[in-house]
């Protein structure tokens, strides 16, 4: 049965090592009617080769044989499902700290995080690293699931204990929307269902929150970013005078007739035409994708970005950025390394390291000389040709870039930047 045009909600699930993460979203999928027949009964053979019984829905996400053999989750894994009323991608991502490459990489397109805490055990420190690392890609919604009710005789006082703590160590990020739910993964209660066990709690569901909560404002309506990713000119005696702009619109809205920068030239022109697979349109608002025509001939190739005129972001050839390694290989500041930032390529510099984060005690070590995998830090650059870019907490699309081994072409870095 083909799905209806439904919202599409991407969330994570972080947390301590046994804190449930792939439990819980074992349980999301099997109360939520998202598992074949096939599934379940190779989870159930699995469970019983290890002298378990019933069935454990952790094997729904811990698809690696590392993890199977470990009952640890290694890599980011990506189940998708759906109910009547939204679509969902799930990321479970890692709990060690040798993994933050992982989270971060699952946490980047993610619009809410679920993080797991144990009733049991309270906040850790790798909730504080899990928080932190939430708020540094900037994921706006945060749900703070506190597991394993059901071995604290789901108590409210240990509950409310926790959110506490955890309140007072969010204030101090920026976290604004979090919202905290007791659950029990394992039992099932205040998961997709609400069970018997705990009438003190009013709040929604945890399936409940995902299915309703409004994400339409997460993206940024107002300053239109059109990276160019290609020029297309149909090689056709009909279609000779063809000049379109393709890719997608990352933020904001356009409209015919409205006047337009092209970055980094600077050239002005007004909106002729806006085509999709659909046909014309005389509106489009972020993410279409779409192909743009001017109503004037422009020099203009992938990797410039087209921009509403009276609203540039700022194009400049060097800036700051918190910066996370992903390599195995450390940061060598004598190498030759490319930015990747939306369609645009360019040789960089990483010419100045001023801190690196603990992102155990967020604590910040300066002095330092080189970065190793899953480090950290705030880092100063200079590109070849200027970047048109805005700040990461203002557009995560135009404020977001990769680095590039230019010797290998592995993807070794990830940055947001900073302004002002």
């Amino acid at each position: 049965m083909k799905l209806p045009n439904i919202e599409l909600l991407r969330f994570i699930t972080a947390g301590s090592v046994d804190d449930g993460k792939s439990t819980l979203i074992g349980r999301l999928l099997h109360d939520s009617k998202s598992i074949f027949e096939d599934q379940l009964s190779a989870i159930e053979t699995t469970t019983r080769k290890r002298g378990l019984s019933g069935v454990d829905l952790s094997l729904l996400t811990d698809g690696l044989q590392a993890e199977r053999e470990q009952g640890i989750t290694i890599d980011v894994a990506y189940r998708y499902f759906a109910t009547p009323k939204r679509k969902f991608i799930i990321a479970d991502t890692p709990g060690h700290e040798q993994y933050t490459r992982n989270m971060v990489t699952g946490a980047s397109t993610a619009n809410l995080a679920i993080i797991l805490i144990d009733a049991r055990k309270g906040v850790l420190t790798q909730t504080r690293r899990h928080a932190y690392l939430a708020s540094l890609v900037g994921i706006p919604h945060l749900v703070v699931a506190v597991n394993k009710m059901d071995l604290v005789d789901y108590s409210q006082e240990v509950f409310d204990s926790i959110v506490e703590e955890f309140g007072r160590f969010a204030s101090n990020l920026g976290l604004s929307n979090i919202i905290p739910i007791p659950i029990s993964a394992l039992e099932g209660d205040m998961v997709v269902e609400r069970g018997e066990n705990m009438p003190w709690f009013r709040g929604e569901t945890l399936l409940g929150v995902l299915e309703n909560i409004e994400i339409d404002h997460d993206i940024n309506l107002e300053d239109f970013r059109f990276p160019v990713q290609w020029v297309c000119r149909p090689q056709s005696e009909q279609w000779h005078d063809f000049r379109g702009y393709m890719g997608r619109i990352e933020s904001g809205t356009i409209s015919v007739g409205d006047e337009v920068t092209v970055l980094p030239s600077g050239r002005t022109s007004r909106v002729r035409e806006i085509h999709t697979y659909d046909g014309n349109l005389l509106e489009a608002v972020a993410p279409q994708s779409v192909t743009l025509l001017l109503e004037d001939e422009v020099d203009i190739s992938r990797g410039d970005m087209i921009v509403k005129s009276g609203n540039l972001p700022e194009l400049s050839r060097e800036g700051e950025a918190m910066l996370c390694w992903l390599s195995e290989e450390p940061l060598d500041m004598r190498r030759k390394y490319l930015v990747k930032h939306t369609t645009k390529t360019a040789k960089v510099l990483l010419n100045r390291l001023d801190f690196k984060v603990d992102v155990n005690t967020l604590e910040t070590e300066e002095g330092i000389s080189s970065l190793s995998m899953n480090d950290i830090a705030k880092i100063g650059f200079k590109v070849q040709s200027p970047l048109a870019a805005d700040d990461y907490r203002k557009n995560h699309a135009t404020g977001s870039f990769i680095v590039i081994d230019e010797a290998t072409n592995n993807t070794v870095a990830a940055g947001m930047l900073m302004q002002g």
